[in-house]
C-alpha cells in the first residue's frame, strides 16, 4: 500500500520510525521532503518562505492523490496529547475530500477544531501500526 505520513515537524524523529516500520511491513511510504532535517534540529520549523519556495501545499496534495492512505503521525506537542496541527488538518482535508482513507497514529485530540476532525472519519490505530492494512 502507497502511504503518505502527515504530522506536525515536532514529531520528525516519530514519522521516521513509522515509516521504517511500514517500509519493513512492504509498504511504498512518503514523507515529506525535508523531514530529516527537522529530525536532527537543523530546520526546526518550516517558514513561510520555505512553505512558498518549495510549494509545500501543493506537491503534498499531489502525493496524497496518488496515495492508497493516509497516516497521521499525532504525538504530544507544547502539552498537548494527541497533537494535529493546521498543516495536518489541511492534509486531512485534502485526503477526505479525494476520498483516501485517513489514519491517525493516536486517538483524535481535544481542540477547539475536534468537531472538523471526527467529520473526516479517521481511523484510530491506537498507537499500534499493525492494525493497518496491508493492502
Amino acid at each position: 500500500m502507497r502511504i503518505v505520513l502527515c504530522g506536525s515537524m515536532s514529531a520528525s524523529a516519530n514519522v521516521i520510525e513509522v515509516s521504517k516500520e511500514l517500509q519493513n511491513k512492504g509498504h511504498d511510504v512518503i514523507v515529506p521532503e525535508n523531514i530529516a532535517e527537522h529530525a536532527k534540529g537543523q530546520n526546526l520549523l518550516e517558514s513561510k518562505d520555505e512553505k512558498i519556495t518549495f510549494n509545500v501545499f501543493k506537491n503534498y496534495f499531489h502525493e496524497i492523490e496518488q496515495a492508497d492512505a493516509v497516516l497521521i503521525v499525532n504525538t504530544e506537542k507544547n502539552g498537548q496529547k494527541n497533537y494535529i496541527g493546521p498543516n495536518t488538518l489541511i492534509e486531512m482535508a485534502f485526503a477526505h475530500v479525494l476520498d483516501k482513507p485517513i489514519y491517525i497514529l493516536h486517538e483524535i485530540p481535544d481542540c477547539s477544531y475536534s468537531d472538523e476532525l471526527y467529520a473526516m472519519h479517521p481511523i484510530a490505530l491506537h498507537g499500534d501500526i499493525k492494525i493497518l492494512p496491508l493492502a
